[in-house]
């Protein structure tokens, strides 16, 4: 099954040089979707510190910025889109974890969209079995895509 991706990419931040291209965020949010779904368009936005936290706060209710924010696309009933949601990803914050974690910045990168793409179909980490089933598919999801378990130890 092939899979018809639309993927709206936004730019938010001044510094682009270390930022995945549209290409790799097609890659990681396809391999994701792969087998789930037969179309999808998504929005990921890639935001600074201050947006992060702005986003964060009012929906969160935590006051500081965060790797990746997912906004799943709930449409009424009766209507049919392929809509699947939005991905705001904090890029500084994603480079200092990376740093932090003896990632490379292109493994993290994988490993938000991947994250957050998961958010966006219903996957969550609040309870220790939602933890291990969704960390399970991440593990297996950036493992295909040829980077390292994300949730090695440090």
């Amino acid at each position: 099954m092939s899979l018809d991706l639309i993927l709206d990419r936004q730019i938010a931040i001044d510094e682009t040089a270390s930022l995945p291209s549209e290409t790799d965020l097609s890659l990681w949010v396809s391999t994701v979707l792969k087998g789930r779904m037969n179309e999808a368009e998504i929005t990921i936005r890639i935001v600074d510190n201050e947006e992060s936290q702005q986003l964060n706060s009012d929906y969160r209710g935590k006051d500081k910025p965060t790797n990746v924010l997912s906004f799943p696309f709930e449409a009424p009933a009766e209507i049919e889109l392929p809509l699947l949601g939005d991905l705001i990803i904090c890029a500084p914050v994603v480079s200092k974890e990376a740093q932090a974690q003896n990632k490379t910045l292109q493994a993290h990168w994988a490993h938000m969209v991947v994250h957050g793409t998961l958010h966006l179909l219903g996957y969550d980490h609040i309870d220790n079995n939602e933890a291990e089933e969704m960390e399970s598919i991440e593990t297996q999801i950036i493992t295909q895509l040829g980077f390292e378990p994300p949730y090695q130890e440090q």
